[in-house]
């Protein structure tokens, strides 16, 4: 059995050691097509093949595969690829026709400028990489990117990637900690890329009581599945099972923001405001077919106890729909108002006065 790390769509601004996905390429490593870089018929062909050989050995759905191989060789055939000599319009080409064939979001193919880092084995990872790692997610907070305190007492925490848990789970619990006393909460996660399922759970258990399923992880190469649990135990305790929580979700929700945010609506732990999500639900891994090429192959599915299904292709629906730029606010909003509903005397002057500062009298109690 091969040991792999399971991801959704690792974001490069928290796994350093991954190379370039194909939706962050422009981003991170702009196109440089060279006479050293240009891509000719047969290296086109060369990594079209060895695509195809890495799915068929891995992908989740070896039944998809046939239909992809068809796809991208007819497309190769008829001519479709010839004029694409740089790399990332290639990739552009073909993850399109893979979308097409395998409704499989996390199904693609990378280009990266740069040669590939070596991808560690998950289970001997070198001391050196591991620090390279904590570095440069320390430097991005480990993915919180911002905790605050609201007027009305409403806690506000905007998460924009997922690191494994036990690199980002004490600046995580620290944030906990700030929002403790808060009586609502509101969690952004309309920047968030992803990452690790694992660090999904620990966010989780500050909300729902423990040995809660999450998620399951059907795998193609294991016969027990995943089961991904809520902890018995989080630093600093559970913030609340039952207070108000709203998400925050946006286009840019992808994977690991994506399955939270699907755990909350599935679980009726909150509300989830804004937009459609991106909708790649497959965990995978990535494989090297050169110093340059890569393939991301999902190897697994999740799988969500209750609704049996997950969101791949569709995105997570809010249960508010508003514009990303205006689901903050509407956050806020509802959160006040359904604080106020069980609120009494200065607390409810408050809280009205929060709602509508015009027509009513801050309370006495701030």
């Amino acid at each position: 059995m091969k040991v792999r790390a399971i991801l959704l769509l690792p974001v490069l601004s928290f796994m350093p050691t991954l190379p370039i996905t194909a939706s962050s390429a422009a981003e991170v490593a702009p196109a440089r097509t060279t006479e050293a870089t240009a891509l000719d018929a047969g290296k086109r062909k060369a990594v079209l093949d060895a695509a195809i050989v890495k799915m068929r050995a891995d992908y989740v759905f070896p039944e998809k595969v046939p239909t992809i191989a068809k796809a991208l060789r007819a497309a190769l055939a008829s001519g479709k690829y010839d004029a694409l000599t740089a790399p990332d319009t290639f990739i552009t080409a073909v993850n399109d026709d893979i979308e097409k064939a395998a409704n499989d979001r996390h199904l693609h193919l990378i280009w990266s400028a740069d040669p590939l880092p070596p991808m560690p084995d998950p289970g001997k990872i070198d001391p050196a990489i591991k620090k390279m790692m904590d570095e440069r997610m320390a430097r991005v907070n480990y993915g919180i990117r911002k905790v605050e305190i609201l007027d009305g007492n409403i806690g506000y925490l905007k998460i924009d990637g997922f690191p494994p848990a036990e690199m980002a789970g004490d600046t995580f619990a620290a944030a906990m900690g700030v929002l403790r006393h808060s009586d609502a909460m509101i969690i952004d996660l309309r920047d968030n890329g992803g990452g690790d399922p694992e660090m999904v759970a620990l966010a989780m258990s500050y909300l729902v009581p423990p040995a809660t399923l999450i998620n399951t992880f059907h795998k193609r190469d294991q016969a027990v599945n995943d089961q991904i649990w809520s902890l018995p135990f989080v630093p600093g305790g559970r913030w609340s099972t039952d207070k108000p929580v709203y998400i925050l979700i946006s286009k840019h929700t992808a994977s690991g923001g994506e399955e939270m945010a699907y755990d909350v609506q599935q679980l009726k732990r909150g509300t989830l405001i804004g937009e459609p999500t991106w909708g790649g639900a497959n965990p995978g891994t990535f494989e090297p077919i050169d110093d340059h090429f890569a393939v991301f192959v999902p190897f697994g599915m999740a799988v969500n106890p209750i609704s049996k299904s997950n969101w791949e292709g569709t995105g997570v629906k809010p249960d508010v729909p508003v514009a990303a730029a205006d689901d903050l606010e509407t956050a806020k909003h509802l959160a006040l108002e359904k604080l106020a509903a069980s609120a009494t005397g200065d607390r409810l002057k408050e809280l009205q006065h929060l709602l509508d500062p015009k027509n009513s009298t801050p309370g006495a109690a701030q």
